[in-house]
């Protein structure tokens, strides 16, 4: 797909390729939560797990590993002792700001909506 291309002009297939392609990378219900916590700045492993409330160790360990492998998130290494790994986002995770305020303000006015109906 031709990132230049404006969604818009892509037609309905070029619409679900490219939605298709932001799920693979960012689909789930661990990675924009994962990004969210890193936003408010570096984490440790067990930061991010206190942070990201049920999440499991294996569940997150395999999330990073993802979120790094796609450039979302880089994995630092300080190897005074003992040795600390911190996770941090990227710019380009940061490229994602617009997308989780929407989301967070689309959540909201659907709870909102449910607890109405109720």
């Amino acid at each position: 797909m031709n990132s230049t291309v404006p969604v818009s002009t892509q037609g309905c297939a070029g619409l679900l390729t490219a939605i298709g392609d932001s799920l693979y990378v960012i689909g789930g219900k661990w990675k924009l939560r994962v990004i969210a916590a890193l936003r408010e700045g570096n984490k440790r492993f067990n930061e991010i797990q206190r942070t990201v409330d049920g999440i499991s160790a294996r569940v997150l360990s395999s999330e990073l590993k993802e979120l790094e492998l796609n450039g979302l998130i880089k994995r630092i290494v300080h190897t005074q002792t003992p040795v600390v790994v911190e996770y941090q986002i990227t710019d380009y995770a940061d490229t994602l700001g617009d997308v989780l305020l929407a989301l967070a303000d689309w959540g909201t006015m659907h709870r909102d909506k449910i607890r109405k109906e109720r």
